[in-house]
């Protein structure tokens, strides 16, 4: 039987949240069965880059890895000026800890890379110097492409790791991963959003 926690996908918010990062992953998770719930440090409104105002559904305090079939985490300007977002890299941490995945996009790699989680999972990001300026040891590990899973060691959660430019790529893993689509939708999808193939559309109604 499919839990609630099975279903439920769990997006960090914050002031200055890439709003266009995650677009296509949350709307697609929406569309195809999962909840999605948006954690801010507290529950007080966020702002995004886009000048949104987001009211976040719970605070990282009451978030639980249990509840949750995957953590997302977005770029901010916060990510790189002090430790206000450290907090969800500790969250993340948690998460891998306790088998469950976790999706970091643009600056929210930096962040994770900070927390050591990038040491021995392979990843990418924006460009490899950009984590680098962090001072971690994982540089052996970034791989130069538009997003990258890495499975996680028995007992770990998986990661996903992908640079600001590649929203639609992002997502794919994290379809990928979770099993929202087979492998030839998932082909069909990532060719319709981003190579805007048109053809595609018919294998992803099913004809």
């Amino acid at each position: 039987m499919t839990s609630s926690s099975d279903r439920t996908a769990h997006l960090a918010v914050y002031d200055t949240f890439a709003d266009w990062e995650t677009g296509h992953t949350t709307a697609h998770l929406a569309q195809n069965g999962y909840t999605v719930r948006t954690v801010g440090l507290t529950r007080a409104p966020v702002t995004t880059m886009g000048g949104l105002r987001i009211q976040p559904d719970l605070a990282l305090d009451e978030l639980r890895p249990q509840d949750s079939a995957l953590l997302i985490l977005t770029g901010a300007t916060g990510w790189d000026a002090g430790d206000a977002l450290a907090p969800f890299a500790r969250a993340a941490r948690g998460f891998l800890d306790a088998g469950v995945p976790v999706a970091a996009i643009c600056g929210a790699t930096a962040g994770l890379a900070r927390e050591g989680l990038l040491d021995d999972r392979t990843h990418t990001s924006a460009v490899s110097f950009y984590l680098a300026a962090t001072g971690y040891a994982g540089g052996s590990r970034y791989v130069d492409a538009d997003a990258v899973t890495d499975g996680g060691a028995a007992g770990g959660g998986g990661l996903i790791t992908a640079g600001p430019t590649e929203p639609v790529a992002f997502a794919r893993e994290v379809f990928a991963l979770l099993g929202v689509y087979d492998a030839k939708k998932l082909d069909a999808w990532y060719r319709l959003f981003h190579d805007s193939d048109a053809s595609a559309y018919e294998v992803l109604q099913g004809e």
